[in-house]
C-alpha cells in the first residue's frame, strides 16, 4: 500500500475514533475525554491532508 493511501486510511480511523471519544466525553460529562477526542479527530484530519499532499507529489 502506498504511503499516501495508508496515511488516508489511518487518518480516517483516527478521525472516527476521535469523534467517538468526543461524544463519549460529552455524554459522561468528562471534559478530559472530550478534549482527547477533539485532539485525535484533528490529528486524523491533518493526516488525511498529508496523504493528499503525498498524492500530488507522487509519494
Amino acid at each position: 500500500m502506498k504511503t499516501s493511501s495508508r496515511d488516508k486510511v489511518e487518518g480516517m480511523f483516527h478521525e472516527v475514533k476521535g469523534e467517538v471519544k468526543e461524544v463519549a466525553g460529552k455524554l459522561s460529562d468528562n471534559p478530559k475525554l472530550e478534549a482527547q477526542g477533539a485532539e485525535e479527530r484533528i490529528a486524523g484530519q491533518v493526516q488525511e491532508k498529508i496523504s493528499q499532499i503525498g498524492k500530488v507529489f507522487g509519494a
